[in-house]
């Protein structure tokens, strides 16, 4: 008797694969163009899972300057590339930390944010106004943050959920680049010192566009 449903050859499973990658691209907001081998932007969220090792388990956001950092793989440029060559890079990173090659999974878990056009009648009240903040790498929940106009940086590390356990959190950026000359000034947070009172950098007020990094912890640090 013949089997009640057709096998599946390697370039059927192959097509399926495609299919679905497409299909979740196009649920994310991508268009059918963006989901034949799209390129991920700053701003895009990646998923990435390591299936011998689920600590590592972890969303990250691309930064605006395109690049992403996983613990035990470092920085590693993100954008412009697909989720199959990313999955490919941190796959050969990882390699050393494991006695065989481990299986590393990476997919676009949600688009950057676009700024919608929104036309309001004359007598619609102004929406309250809120800033962005970028928050990468170590956090409990990185991404892009809204927040009210005077937000200081001890607000946005509750906002932010705290940090991994991978986390150096003597070793905080805040970056910020000014919009005139597009230089960029980081200042160094020490949050134990600022939660002990030793230090007052909890209270800098935050603006539009700062970017939060919270760094990788060293191997005895």
């Amino acid at each position: 008797m013949k089997p009640k449903f057709p096998v599946r050859t390697g370039r059927t499973a192959t097509a399926l694969r495609s299919l679905v990658l497409a299909l979740g691209l196009a649920g994310l907001g991508a268009t059918g163009a963006a989901a034949q081998g799209y390129g991920v932007k700053p701003g895009d969220t990646l998923r990435i899972e390591v299936l011998e090792d689920p600590s590592l388990n972890r969303t990250v956001l691309v930064a605006p300057d395109g690049r992403i950092s996983m613990p035990q793989a470092g920085s590693m440029r993100a954008s412009g590339r697909t989720v199959e060559a990313i999955q490919s890079d941190l796959t050969g990173r990882l390699a050393g930390a494991f006695a065989a090659m481990p299986n590393v999974y990476v997919s676009l878990e949600q688009l950057a944010a676009r700024e919608p056009r929104v036309q309001r009648a004359p007598s619609a009240p102004a929406a309250k106004p809120v800033i962005g903040v970028y928050v990468m790498g170590e956090a409990s929940r990185p991404g892009r943050i809204e927040v009210a106009p005077g937000t200081t940086v001890l607000q946005m590390f509750a906002m932010m959920g705290g940090f991994t356990k991978f986390a150096a959190t003597k070793r905080i950026q805040l970056r910020r680049t000014d919009p005139a000359s597009q230089a960029e000034t980081v200042y160094k947070l020490n949050y134990p010192a600022i939660e002990a009172g030793e230090a007052s950098g909890g209270q800098a007020t935050l603006m539009d566009g700062d970017v939060i990094v919270v760094p990788q912890r060293r191997l005895f640090e």
